[in-house]
């Protein structure tokens, strides 16, 4: 069995807020949003592939061209009348989406049967800050 570790880079446009922020990220934003995914596992014996690249990028285009709120917010009533919002739990930082990026490409890998777990999201915010988020080897 071959172990490998992949690479996959994804932009997507999005807007969000940070509802429990006491500065400009509490207002509605929007940022080019890139993030980039390591996955981890052994690579199909027939195919050599570890997972198919587009399933990572496919995961993380759910965001693009979405507005990205905090569950709780009151603004995600209100803009569902015009358009579609992505929540989650908490306000939508770098750091949370790192996470739900992971766990889409990992709950996909699970789903096809392939033995590959997400190692590390870096999600970028602007060109000059990122989070990073590492995961352990199962």
């Amino acid at each position: 069995m071959m172990k490998a570790r992949i690479y996959k880079e994804v932009f997507f446009e999005a807007s969000h807020r940070l509802l429990h922020y006491a500065g400009k990220c509490f207002r509605l934003h929007g940022h080019q949003w890139r993030a980039e995914v390591w996955v981890e596992g052994t690579a199909d014996e027939r195919t050599g592939i570890v997972i198919d690249y587009n399933c990572i990028k496919d995961a993380i285009s759910q965001f693009d061209h979405q507005v990205i709120l905090n569950e709780e917010d009151p603004m995600a009533a209100c803009l569902r009348q015009f358009h579609p919002v992505v929540t989650m739990p908490g306000d939508p930082t770098s750091e949370r989406l790192a996470d739900m990026i992971a766990e889409m490409v990992n709950a996909e890998a699970a789903g096809q049967g392939l033995d590959a777990r997400v190692a590390k999201v870096r999600v970028w915010e602007s060109t000059s800050c990122y989070a990073e988020r590492t995961y352990e080897s199962q």
